[in-house]
């Protein structure tokens, strides 16, 4: 697919000016990558995940009020949150506040804060762009900054043939955990909806295949890469803030870690395979 290689090429190229430019001794030796950064990495994919999610509900449904069909979308958010919406001349702003004392989505992660999106009113561009901003947000206790675009569009795919909706996501976030450790990530995040595309009355019925690449930097300045190389499956029905299913590897110089999130079940299991070994860890939220 022309996306996924031109993906490729700019996030390696993203990989080489970091790597040309810093100032910082670069840590040559080989350490095996523990299970605790394949969580950390996980964490901070549900993080994003979750508001990628929300900001593409919130579309949507506007997208169905707009056209007046006779069947509403139903949101995917939970009555502790307040909705606001604005038009100002052509673009209609969004924003979704959780409050301040903690809201469960329907996947059981606790949010708090706002998310303020944006996006225009014209509904019939094929190439639609949705900005979101957080402001004072956390996600299970972990304050999210960053203000970032989803580029939205309906195409085929290789993961699909079918006309479905394909979102790209681009990443540049900073993540403070309750401890005060700091976390950013730059990378570009792949979401297709594969199912549920035209039950829209129904959000459980959705599943998603996500694919990318990404850096993220943890807070003794140790940078990891991480490539999907079997597309995750989100499946909303399970109601879990983890993929079902799919495979990603993570990198620190020459350490490698392979996560696999397993064959489809439901659960909070995965396995992390480093220099042969395999051991099978808890998911957390």
């Amino acid at each position: 697919m022309k996306t996924k290689k031109l993906l490729f090429v700019t996030l390696v190229s993203i990989t080489f000016f970091i790597g040309c430019n810093t100032n910082e001794p670069v840590n040559q030796t080989t350490a095996a990558i523990t299970s605790d950064v394949a969580v950390t990495n996980s964490e901070i994919d549900a993080s994003i995940d979750d508001v990628s999610i929300i900001a593409e509900d919130q579309f949507d449904i506007q997208k169905s009020m707009t056209a007046k069909t006779s069947m509403g979308m139903v949101t995917i958010l939970p009555t502790c949150a307040t909705i606001t919406t604005v038009l100002t001349n052509d673009t209609y702003t969004k924003t979704i506040d959780f409050g301040t004392q903690g809201c469960a989505l329907h996947n059981g992660n606790i949010v708090k804060g706002k998310i303020i999106i944006s996006f225009t009113k014209d509904f019939t561009i094929p190439i639609k762009t949705i900005t979101y901003t957080l402001v004072g947000f956390y996600h299970n206790g972990k304050l999210i900054e960053g203000t970032k675009t989803i580029i939205r569009e309906l195409k085929s795919t290789e993961l699909l043939a079918a006309i479905h909706p394909v979102t790209t996501h681009s990443i540049d976030i900073k993540i403070t955990y309750p401890d005060g450790k700091i976390y950013t990530r730059i990378g570009t995040r792949v979401r297709e909806m594969i199912e549920g595309i035209t039950s829209i009355n129904n959000w459980e019925d959705n599943v998603f295949l996500i694919w990318g690449y990404n850096i993220t930097t943890f807070p003794n300045g140790e940078k990891y890469t991480s490539t999907i190389k079997t597309p995750l499956r989100i499946n909303m029905g399970c109601k879990m803030p983890f993929p079902v299913s799919g495979v990603i590897e993570i990198m620190k110089n020459d350490g490698k870690a392979t996560l696999d999130y397993g064959k489809g079940d439901c659960d909070d299991l995965a396995t992390i395979t480093v220099n042969g070994v395999v051991k099978e860890i808890h998911l957390k939220k």
